[in-house]
C-alpha cells in the first residue's frame, strides 16, 4: 500500500504538475544521466543523454498505473527500469534496419516487476543520497537565512561553533540554539522525502538503517550532522561532474 505522501506525489505528476516534474528532475536527473551514460558505453552523446533522461521521468509518470505493490517494486528500481527501457528504444531507433540484431525487445511492465536483475548497491545509494540532498534543498529554502548559514558553515562546512559565532556576529549558545533548530528540521523533512519517493515499507527507513536517526536524539546528533555532510558533499561532487559533462563538446 503506497503512502498518502507518494500517491499524493504521483497524482501530481499524472495531472502534469510542473513543480512535481521540477522535483523529479531536480532530485533524480544526474543519476539518471550518469547511469544512462555508463550503459551507453560512448555509443550516445550528452546531448542524447540528455533527451533519454527527460523522457524516463516522463515514462514514470504513465508506467506509474501498472506498479502493483503487492509484488514489492522499489521506487528505485522503478527509475532505473524505465531508464533502460528508455535507452534500449533509442537503440532500437537507430537499428530499425537491423531489427533482429542486439537485445531481445523486453515489454516495459517485465522490467517494473523484476523481470531483470536488481540494481547494484552503488545505485541505491546514489539515490538515496539524491532524496537526503532533496531533503536539504527543502529545509534550506523554508529556513530562515541565519539559521541556514549557521547550519551550513556548523555541519556542511566543518567549522567550530566558536568560528561560526564570530563569522555571523552571534554567540556561541545562539549558534547551538539555531543549529538544533535547523537539524530538527532536516530529521522532519527527511522523514517524508523518503517516504514520498518510497514505494515499499523497506525502503522508506533507508534513512534509519543508514545511520540517519530522523526520531530526535541528542546522542545522535553529532553522527547524524556527519553522516548529512557526507553525503552532502558527496553530491556536490556528483552535480560538478553532471554540469560538466552536460558541458563537454
Amino acid at each position: 500500500m503506497l503512502s498518502d505522501l507518494t500517491t499524493g506525489f504521483i497524482g501530481r505528476l499524472r495531472a502534469r504538475d510542473p513543480q512535481a516534474w521540477f522535483e523529479l528532475w531536480e532530485t533524480f536527473g544526474p543519476i539518471l544521466r550518469s547511469q544512462l551514460a555508463k550503459w551507453g558505453k560512448g555509443r550516445i552523446g550528452v546531448e542524447t543523454v540528455q533527451d533519454l533522461s527527460q523522457e524516463t521521468l516522463a515514462a514514470l509518470a504513465d508506467a506509474i498505473d501498472r506498479h502493483d505493490p503487492d509484488k514489492g517494486a522499489r521506487f528505485s528500481t522503478w527509475l532505473l527500469a524505465i531508464a533502460k527501457h528508455s535507452l534500449y528504444g533509442e537503440f532500437d531507433r537507430r537499428m530499425a534496419q537491423k531489427r533482429g540484431a542486439g537485445r531481445a525487445n523486453v515489454e516495459l511492465n517485465d522490467e517494473l516487476h523484476g523481470g531483470e536483475a536488481a540494481p547494484d548497491a552503488p545505485y541505491e545509494q546514489a539515490v538515496f543520497h539524491a532524496k537526503v540532498e532533496a531533503a536539504l534543498r527543502l529545509v534550506e529554502r523554508e529556513s530562515d537565512f541565519v539559521d541556514f548559514s549557521v547550519y551550513r558553515l556548523r555541519v556542511l562546512d566543518g567549522r567550530s561553533g566558536r568560528e561560526v559565532a564570530e563569522s555571523l556576529g552571534i554567540s556561541e549558545p545562539t549558534v547551538s540554539r539555531r543549529l538544533a533548530r535547523v537539524r530538527d528540521a532536516v530529521r522532519v523533512r527527511l522523514l517524508e522525502v523518503m517516504i514520498k519517493y518510497s514505494f515499499s515499507d523497506d525502503e522508506a527507513r533507508e534513512a534509519e538503517r543508514n545511520g540517519l536517526q530522523t526520531n530526535p536524539n541528542k546522542a545522535d546528533d553529532a553522527l547524524f550532522d556527519e553522516a548529512v555532510a557526507e553525503i552532502y558533499h558527496r553530491q556536490q561532487v556528483l552535480r560538478a561532474t553532471d554540469r560538466a559533462a552536460a558541458e563537454s563538446p
